[in-house]
């Protein structure tokens, strides 16, 4: 009977998170590439929802190509960030552009290379500090916020 109601009680408080995947690509001039999206008109990293079947360094290459039309080379993991309103976990990943044009999509209205200054002040706190932290080569950051504010850890 115990096992029963632990398993039953764990079935039923068992958190669904979503797992998405978002590029840092840096250009040799130290820009980076960035999206407005067309759904909500905010600037953000180009990235999506990881698929099943996929890698996350593969699912971070399709979504950088599919939103702003530049191929990429993924170098290493630089953060993990979770939202904690919407259950959603992004893995954050420097890469290096390797081909391709700039180009909008069906979920960008524009495609930007911006300098770390210009990220700071046209994306919220809690994105830019996902293309920030890339920089800084402390990674990976493990970070959480609510979709408006950082939270503290601990």
């Amino acid at each position: 009977m115990l096992l029963y109601m632990s398993t039953s009680q764990e079935a039923t408080s068992t958190p669904l998170h979503s797992v998405s995947v978002a590029g840092v690509v840096v250009r040799e001039d130290g820009r980076l590439l960035a999206i407005r999206r067309a759904d909500n008109g905010t600037w953000e990293l180009p990235g999506g929802v990881l698929e099943l079947s996929e890698a996350p360094e593969t699912g971070v290459a399709r979504e950088v190509l599919e939103e702003t039309g530049i191929h990429v080379e993924v170098d290493e993991l630089t953060g993990v960030y979770k939202n904690t309103t919407r259950g959603i976990v992004a893995l954050v990943f420097r890469c290096k552009p390797s081909g391709g044009m700039e180009r909008t999509s069906s979920e960008s209205t524009a495609v930007s290379w911006l300098t770390p200054e210009e990220v700071a002040e046209r994306m919220s706190e809690v994105y830019a500090i996902r293309l920030l932290d890339a920089l800084d080569g402390n990674g990976p950051h493990v970070r959480s916020h609510d979709g408006k504010r950082l939270i503290p850890a601990g």
